[in-house]
């Protein structure tokens, strides 16, 4: 891998971790396009996942500040550190948030533990990705017609559970993190917005924990490193990439649904059949 390839494959990475089209489906047909192999890229897909990390913390920072702060309140509270009524009003609601985030990122965490490489190996190619692509681009309509006829709903225990079961499918190369997320709490009755941003609170607990564990894989030796000017390339381009995404989709989502996104799914899908086949 050079540089330059190195640039494309970050700014993929960035668009699409974000945008409902699937990160992982386009890094793998970009990837056969250059004539990369696959197995090697491992630890630079970490790396540009970890530029879309940053990517959401600095979107995001004001509220993980106050998710972290709620967190810790909560831990004083159980082991009896006193609080007063003002805190406690300031800090209850973003502990529930925090605990739901643990909640919902258990489902994507033991899928990820006992399934990842399997998962891998049977679905990280181009006939796979296009199938997948197809499909839940279509159920992107099904989740719009659900969402335009479900009730109403504020974000709780039960939602953030089945958000994180929808995150744990989206470890099938070419579902989408996002996209499952986002369309499972529109059908839940969330608002678009409050579906967005716990998709993407939800999504930087799970690339976070997935980067930790890749660091002790490598610091075992079983990820070797590419060079530090091609993983400094994609980690800054995955950055800035994905900082644009997460603006662009946050006022997108205001104004319009997950059918465009539906549609460019099942054209690219049936496009990338017809190639291969």
């Amino acid at each position: 891998m050079n540089i330059t390839q190195a640039l494309i494959l970050g700014l993929i990475q960035g668009i699409t971790e974000f945008l409902p089209i699937s990160s992982s489906g386009h890094l793998i047909i970009a990837e056969n396009l250059m004539r990369l192999k696959v197995d090697a890229l491992k630890s630079f897909d970490i790396a540009v996942h970890f530029g879309t990390l940053l990517a959401i913390l600095f979107y995001f920072r004001k509220d993980f500040a106050r998710l972290i702060e709620g967190f810790f309140w909560q831990i004083g509270k159980k082991i009896g550190f006193k609080s007063t009524q003002e805190a406690a009003q300031k800090n209850e609601p973003w502990a529930k948030l925090a605990g739901w985030l643990i909640a919902g990122t258990m489902p994507a965490v033991l899928v990820g533990f006992f399934f990842s490489d399997y998962l891998d190996e049977q679905f990280r190619n181009g006939p796979s990705v296009a199938v997948t692509m197809i499909l839940v681009g279509t159920m992107f309509f099904v989740a719009e017609y659900v969402a335009a006829k479900a009730k109403k709903n504020e974000l709780n225990l039960k939602h953030a559970v089945l958000i994180g079961v929808a995150q744990a499918l989206a470890l099938i190369p070419g579902v989408s993190r996002s996209g499952a997320t986002i369309a499972s709490g529109i059908s839940l009755g969330l608002k678009r917005e409050t579906a967005a941003k716990f998709s993407f609170w939800l999504g930087a607990v799970a690339i976070a924990a997935a980067s930790l564990y890749s660091l002790l894989k490598t610091a075992k030796g079983d990820l070797p490193l590419p060079p530090f000017d091609i993983l400094s390339a994609g980690i800054i381009t995955s950055f800035l990439s994905g900082y644009a995404a997460i603006i662009f989709l946050m006022q997108f989502l205001k104004k319009h649904t997950l059918l465009l996104f539906g549609v460019y799914r099942v054209v690219f899908g049936f496009t990338l059949l017809y190639t291969l086949l």
